[in-house]
């Protein structure tokens, strides 16, 4: 028997909050809701999740803090953000933290299950066809691990910044092109996404700019192209 995914939900709507939980089961998902940021603090670490959706605009402590928290203790795990703010600054802010997705309010409960399953379908086929690791320039790059190595300093990625390296591994000194990247990466290409993918891509070039001899170019009306001196590792 196939075990069920486990969500971790932060909701202060406790309506909302109930009526997604109830949903969410009855599609066969097994679903922890919390009522605040403290209280979803508090019980993330007692439990392993599979998925998290998280208010933004929550009492005692707000879903971005939670984020923070939640990435600290699990880089890898996905996170929707729930939000009735509209403000691209807000929507952006979110991606910087490592959001997977993020939903305006009111939105449909179908739309909330289309993008979790696409999230979890991205997720489980995540590997790579070349699995690496990767040398680039002065640093390797382990996609199964998710680390960046630079000597004897050890980076661990995001699930998002690792596959989006990888993308860019796979086509060194290559053009990646935008849309195969979100399509693959982020499963839907919209400005949001687009949006999320080059926050990515800066938080990458921060990552690898301790060395000169690494750059990832914007090709314009095309996507990106990772530039340096590279080799396979065996």
């Amino acid at each position: 028997m196939e075990e069920k995914v486990k969500i971790f939900m932060c909701e202060d709507d406790e309506n909302l909050g109930m009526l997604l939980r109830e949903y969410l089961q009855a599609k066969n998902f097994f679903v922890d809701l919390f009522p605040d940021g403290e209280a979803g603090s508090r019980a993330f670490p007692k439990e392993k999740y599979d998925l998290c959706i998280l208010d933004v605009m929550m009492p005692k402590k707000d879903g971005f803090a939670l984020a923070h928290e939640v990435r600290s203790l699990n880089a890898e795990i996905p996170i929707i953000f729930l939000t009735a703010k509209t403000m691209k600054e807000d929507i952006l802010r979110g991606f910087k933290i490592g959001a997977d997705d993020y939903l305006t309010k009111p939105f449909s409960m179908e739309e909330l299950l289309l993008r979790i399953e696409a999230i979890l379908r991205r997720v489980s086929g995540k590997k790579s066809p070349k699995e690496g690791p990767f040398v680039i320039g002065k640093f390797v790059f382990d996609p199964q691990k998710q680390t960046l190595q630079d000597g004897d300093r050890m980076t661990k990625l995001t699930t998002k910044e690792s596959d989006l390296l990888g993308l860019l591994c796979e086509n060194m000194n290559q053009i990646l092109e935008r849309n195969f990247a979100l399509k693959k990466i982020w499963g839907v290409v919209d400005y949001f996404n687009a949006r999320s993918m080059d926050v990515y891509i800066t938080k990458l070039r921060k990552l690898l700019k301790g060395d000169p001899d690494i750059e990832i170019m914007n090709i314009h009306g095309k996507g990106y192209k990772l530039i340096a001196p590279t080799e396979a590792v065996s």
